[in-house]
């Protein structure tokens, strides 16, 4: 089980790129591609340097970026790389 969002966004670093006007330092972010492995303290710090160098938004910010990046990524990237959030997908989409 993730223990923070900010994993969720490891699995669609397209979507990063595009919310982060193609500045976004995508290979300075965890490569597990089992988010749900990264450990919680290495997200945030890793997605601020990351996003450092973009102009439009800053660095990543918890409150003034999370909830606009959760609505843009991927549901099905995030199931791949998420088995706890393949599994409550599909309880949802089953209801």
């Amino acid at each position: 089980m993730v223990q923070a969002m900010e994993a969720w966004f490891l699995a669609d670093r397209e979507a990063l790129m595009e919310f982060y006007d193609g500045r976004f330092l995508a290979d300075s972010l965890p490569g597990n591609p089992n988010v749900e492995a990264v450990p919680k303290d290495d997200l945030q710090p890793r997605l601020a340097h990351a996003s450092k160098p973009t102009k439009t938004k800053g660095e990543y910010h918890k409150v003034k970026h999370g909830f606009e990046l959760l609505a843009r990524i991927d549901p099905a990237k995030v199931g791949r790389a998420s088995p706890h959030a393949k599994n409550f997908n599909d309880f949802l989409s089953g209801l």
